[in-house]
């Protein structure tokens, strides 16, 4: 029988803020993934990179300023830095965790690239905040420079771009490497977003959401599952009192209609996973805790689009 393809977007709780928070918290990860992999699941793993990214490129600004050789760093580079060194600790926490059970996979990694449209709206409309905090100096220099920034408590920080993803440049390695058995770690942090200029690619100041990523890579490998990750055992409605369980699509896009998911944390979740159910026969989203990945997946627990 042919091995479901499933899309597992990890959540920044599975990593924590700091080098040993990732260390600790991607454990747990380790544990849920390889309970997919025991179940004879094909595993895409994508992830978020929300704090890591902020870091990188908050270090690569302090550092420019240190020596006036270097330049500051690109939004799509630090993408790239973020992708590889989570890559790096998930890969290897996943192999051993494997390993242990008795299990031979190889675990593989790819930076990968996400095109996005330079006339998206998102451009003009930026609702990601990264960075350190800034004094106002700092801020008026940033917006000289044609950068945004956005006021909150203690001081001021930049905000940037979230555009929707069009296509992922390295979708044939990635479903080569499925078809030769391995389990593959790719887009995180929704990807590297690129714009195409002729022949070559062009990195975009932004941030790709990581759940319409998630969506997209699970579409293009044909994916039966897309679950979600994150910190919460279901979605929730009418302030949080009201769960959401195994629910429509139609009955997703009223939910969201109504006003009823923050436009920046939750309803890309829902979005997302109705986007990715109504774009093929037979598939499922799932939205669950990280810890309840199994429990997911067999549609016992968790928000359950289909």
């Amino acid at each position: 029988m042919k091995e479901k393809r499933v899309v597992a977007a990890l959540g920044r709780g599975a990593f924590g803020e700091t080098f040993p928070e990732q260390q600790k918290n991607i454990k747990r990860a380790a544990e849920a993934i390889a309970d997919l992999v025991e179940q004879k699941y094909q595993i895409v793993i994508t992830h978020s990179n929300g704090p890591q990214v902020g870091m990188i490129q908050t270090a690569m600004t302090e550092f420019a300023k240190l020596d006036s050789r270097y330049t500051v760093a690109p939004m799509s580079i630090c993408g790239a830095m973020s992708q590889g060194y989570i890559g790096y600790d998930l890969q290897n926490a996943i192999r051993k965790e494997l390993l242990n059970r008795g299990i031979f996979k190889p675990v593989s990694t790819v930076i990968t690239q996400v095109r996005v449209d330079p006339f998206d709206k998102a451009f003009q409309h930026p609702t990601k905040v990264i960075g350190r905090v800034m004094t106002k100096d700092e801020a008026e220099a940033e917006e000289e420079k044609g950068n945004y920034v956005v006021e909150e408590d203690g001081g001021y920080r930049r905000i940037i771009a979230s555009p929707r993803p069009i296509d992922i440049y390295e979708i044939d390695a990635i479903t080569a490497l499925l078809d030769a058995g391995q389990l593959v770690i790719a887009a995180g942090g929704g990807g590297i977003p690129v714009m195409e200029q002729g022949t070559s690619l062009k990195g975009a100041s932004a941030v790709i959401e990581k759940d319409y990523t998630a969506a997209k890579l699970a579409d293009m490998v044909d994916a039966s599952h897309l679950l979600i990750l994150t910190s919460k055992e279901q979605m929730y409605i009418d302030n949080g009192e009201t769960p959401i369980g195994r629910i429509s699509v139609e009955e997703a896009i009223r939910l969201m209609d109504e006003g009823h998911f923050d436009p920046i944390t939750t309803l890309p979740k829902i979005d997302a996973s109705v986007s990715f159910v109504s774009s093929g026969e037979g598939r499922t989203a799932i939205i669950t805790k990280l810890e309840n990945a199994y429990q997911g997946i067999k549609e016992r627990m968790g928000t359950i689009i289909q």
